[in-house]
């Protein structure tokens, strides 16, 4: 019997940490011999053909196999080894900081031949007639003298900011003097937590496919999902197999030729993004170096085009130990070692928040404090659903059938679970930034939709809120200086946009949302339309041999 589900994955100390599905709780390993598991992980986030792939890899089984396949459109598998001799290695308490520290389990060299994209790495234990099997995924790119027109960038900064494999991650954790809490350091050397990899069909999204019914308790299924099942409840947050799996499948199905990186990437190669016509950022992408935004804002100036289809674009990270470490404060930025250095600029926070002081609309066009959440739990929990478009004559319009007043993606449910925004005005109906917030007059907002940082309570009788007021607050102490009535009030309200702007010499198209790719999941045909425009006018034109425009 294979098991994918309950079991080793959720420890029984994990568990009985957790009162309730809103409690903390980890994946991790069972350090018990007597316990059938497998986990394992890749040294690099990303590859190249001819590149060599490490796999470290820990059972408590005598023997394992490695199965890897291609997951695109259609699951190709394209490698396989069974046989291999398995050894349960010691796993550090710290391993989410320190990382796990695993010998080499397995090697193999990339095929010439293997096409761009995500693999799936599965690994299968057995004792007797019982089978367990866990994931990890790497990304592959194409080899530098052939170059497709798109590239995807997984927001693997995300990825890692809410991996809890080993029992910790930027949210919570069992660091600190009490074993409770988050950490601000995070190692990239562990496996992905269960569920970022690979996920069952029917496995519920963020969003709730229908509203709230008024007088009834709020609830998170996705988490009493993962709870049940054995699965990270930050899956739905992040991981290549809730989102950028499905726009890379979407994007094969339609025809277009895209290579896969990591955004890990740009911090050590600025100069990646220059191969290629467009640049597309998907889903969740929360956690940034100051490095990969520069690679991207210098790749825009000279003449390159952004396509986000992605939202809540909020913390600056560094990225240390050549790559296998990332730092994020976050919250208690003010613990940062950079605080009050020559490099305080660096200090690991919000975007928009001293000492860092650089919006994310100078780069995207919108802002990740003018959101954040819609649609999730009582947190605009009987919105719409989607973006009200208002200037439906835009080219990324075209042919999508949309009016002035449209809800976009509405059935979908594509506007949530995290928005980016902007502070705006309106005149005669259409809007416009004010540019208090760093943006500038050129953005052109095209739709929009509402937004909050407080999670209404309607005082139903055994509800508990998830979101609370916790991010208002953060607001109101950094924007205002001080937690009142009035600056809670004022933190209360946000937006999520789509937005267009031809910036120096290059194009940026943001859809600020992290559900964008709902759309493409439910075949929502005008965010089809949208997406294929976008993806035709910022790619066309271009030799994928030399690796420019026409």
């Amino acid at each position: 019997m294979t098991q994918d589900g309950p079991g080793p994955a959720i420890t029984p100390r994990s568990r009985a940490r957790a009162r309730h599905i809103l409690d903390h709780y980890y994946i991790g390993p069972a350090r018990d011999d007597a316990v059938l598991e497998i986990w394992g992980y890749t040294s690099e986030m990303s590859y190249v053909p001819g590149d060599r792939v490490a796999l470290h890899v820990s059972t408590t089984a005598s023997e394992w196999e490695v199965e890897i396949g291609r997951d695109g459109l259609v699951y190709q598998e394209v490698h396989r080894r069974s046989g291999l001799p398995g050894q349960h290695h010691e796993t550090p308490e710290d391993c989410s900081v320190s990382g796990c520290n695993w010998p080499v389990g397995y090697e193999f060299t990339i095929p010439e031949d293997w096409a761009p994209g995500g693999y799936l790495v599965t690994l299968r234990a057995r004792r007797g007639e019982d089978v367990v099997e866990e994931h990890h995924v790497f990304l592959l790119r194409s080899a530098a003298d052939i170059t497709p027109p798109y590239v995807m960038v997984c927001a693997t900064g995300t990825w890692l900011a809410y991996n809890c494999w080993g029992g910790s991650n930027h949210y919570e954790g069992i660091t600190g003097p009490d074993g409770n809490a988050f950490s601000p350091v995070l190692s990239t050397q562990r496996p992905w937590t269960r569920g970022f990899c690979k996920l069952p069909k029917g496995a519920p999204r963020a969003l709730k496919k229908e509203p709230p019914v008024p007088g009834e308790m709020v609830r998170y299924p996705y988490m009493e999902w993962a709870y049940a099942y054995g699965y990270s409840k930050k899956y739905a947050s992040a991981g290549w197999a809730s989102y950028e799996r499905h726009f890379a499948r979407w994007a094969e199905g339609e025809g277009y030729e895209f290579d896969v990186i990591a955004l890990h990437d740009l911090h050590t190669d600025p100069d990646l993004l220059k191969r290629y016509a467009c640049a597309v950022f998907v889903g969740h992408d929360e956690y940034w170096s100051a490095e990969m935004r520069d690679a991207v804002d210098g790749y825009v100036k000279g003449g390159g085009k952004v396509a986000r289809f992605a939202g809540n674009f909020l913390w600056q990270t560094r990225i240390e130990d050549q790559g296998r470490r990332q730092v994020c404060y976050k919250y208690i930025a003010d613990q940062d070692p950079l605080m009050g250095t020559t490099d305080q600029h660096l200090v690991s926070g919000a975007w928009e928040v001293a000492p860092v002081d650089r919006p994310g609309a100078l780069t995207f066009g919108v802002n990740a404090l003018r959101g954040v959440y819609a649609g999730l739990g009582n947190c605009v929990g009987g919105g719409a659903g989607g973006f009200t478009v208002y200037r439906p004559e835009h080219w990324a319009f075209d042919g999508a059938n949309v009016g002035y007043g449209d809800v976009l993606g509405r059935d979908a449910r594509i506007f949530g679970y995290e928005v980016d925004g902007l502070d705006f005005r309106f005149e005669d109906g259409l809007p416009y930034p004010t540019c208090s917030d760093g943006a500038v007059p050129e953005i052109n907002i095209l739709a929009m939709g509402l937004a909050t940082n407080i999670e209404d309570n309607h005082g139903v009788w055994g509800e508990t809120l998830y979101i609370g007021s916790a991010d208002a607050a953060f607001k109101a102490q950094v924007l205002h200086g001080e937690v009142t009535e009035e600056t809670l009030d004022a933190c209360q309200r946000g937006n999520g946009m789509i937005i267009s702007w031809t910036r120096d010499k290059g194009e940026v198209f943001t859809a600020a949302t992290c559900e964008w790719v709902a759309g493409l999941i439910h075949g929502d045909p005008q965010v089809e339309q949208i997406t294929r425009n976008v993806l035709d006018r910022f790619g066309g034109g271009f030799d994928g041999v030399s690796g420019s425009s026409q």
